[in-house]
């Protein structure tokens, strides 16, 4: 018992001193729909909010939807680098037209469409678990070709609950007040151009699941100012559909973002649009505890927003 005990706690040491990659601008989900492999950092507060608008046009049902809403989100660093707690939702207001030859109705509905709460726990990094390519001193075609391990991606897993409440219009018959959420997240960084991918299981004790696949391709054109292209494939008995998003994002300060993005589909079950815009704002409580190491001896040590030298005497230099 006293060995398990000791294995659990090295283990406990072992993952919560491992190190993310915690970014000097702030790194937002948005406006994209899919989750980066990355946490926010260890004690940052992260709000990413924006309203959304479109329509749905179905060809089956005779229906023409107006739609209009608000999305939010809310992250935190959590004890470590590479553990996040996260909250999400939406917000949606629909008026739907129904034309049945001459007749006309007009229907209306308005409530909590999304609010999930969950946590997103880093594997595996490859940007510090794999060791860098030494310089090759003989051949400069080999410092030039392609090195396959930057096809490693880091991978992250998520684990969420959905919560409905009262009398929800947006759920189906006999759905429960709660459900879960998972999800296995991978992220590549190729420089400028960031690839990322979910893949999702929603409500899966549920009688009418969801299951997703995401993938957003991200490109920097300049410090303050990317651009993306997404791909959603959404496989459910309620719902299904492939929708394409892009939009680009605008940094101001390391802090503060700006973003737009836009939506459409290929079908006609519904046909939809939809464009959004939104903000990322972030309150960084971040410090760094690293110690600098010489001789297996720590040198520094972290105090109050910076580090402090010690001398062979422990007295504060």
């Amino acid at each position: 018992m006293l060995k398990t005990t000791v294995s659990f706690l090295f283990i406990l040491s072992v993952i919560f001193q491992t190190r993310a990659q915690y970014t000097e601008t702030i790194n937002s989900n948005r406006p994209g729909e899919s989750q980066g492999a990355f946490a926010v950092g260890k004690n940052v507060l992260q709000l990413e909010a924006g309203g959304f608008m479109g329509n749905d046009n179905h060809s089956l049902f005779y229906t023409d939807t107006d739609i209009l809403g608000a999305s939010y989100g809310l992250r935190f660093g959590f004890l470590t680098e590479i553990l996040e707690l996260n909250f999400f939702g939406a917000f949606q207001q629909e008026k739907t037209l129904l034309s049945r030859g001459a007749v006309e109705e007009e229907f209306e509905r308005a409530n909590f469409k999304q609010n999930t709460i969950g946590a997103k726990f880093l594997l595996f990094d490859p940007y510090r678990s794999l060791e860098e390519d030494k310089p090759n001193l003989y051949s400069w075609k080999a410092n030039q070709g392609f090195r396959w391990k930057t096809l490693v991606p880091a991978i992250s897993v998520y684990a969420g609950a959905n919560f409905s409440w009262w009398d929800n219009p947006y759920m189906f018959e006999g759905e429960s007040v709660i459900s879960p959420k998972a999800a296995i997240i991978t992220q590549n960084n190729w420089g400028r151009w960031v690839l990322v991918i979910n893949i999702i299981a929603d409500k899966f004790t549920e009688e009418y699941p969801t299951y997703a696949g995401m993938a957003t391709l991200t490109h920097a054109i300049t410090p303050k100012f990317a651009v993306f292209g997404e791909y959603q494939g959404l496989v459910s008995d309620i719902y299904a559909d492939d929708l394409f998003r892009g939009g680009a994002a605008y940094l101001i300060g390391k802090d503060f973002q700006l973003d737009i993005s836009g939506l459409i589909n290929v079908k006609d079950t519904p046909s939809r649009w939809q464009v959004a815009a939104g903000i990322s704002y972030r309150i960084d409580m971040h410090k760094d505890e690293e110690y600098i190491e010489e001789d297996g001896e720590s040198r520094w040590r972290y105090e109050e927003g910076e580090f402090i030298e010690k001398d062979e005497s422990n007295e504060e230099n």
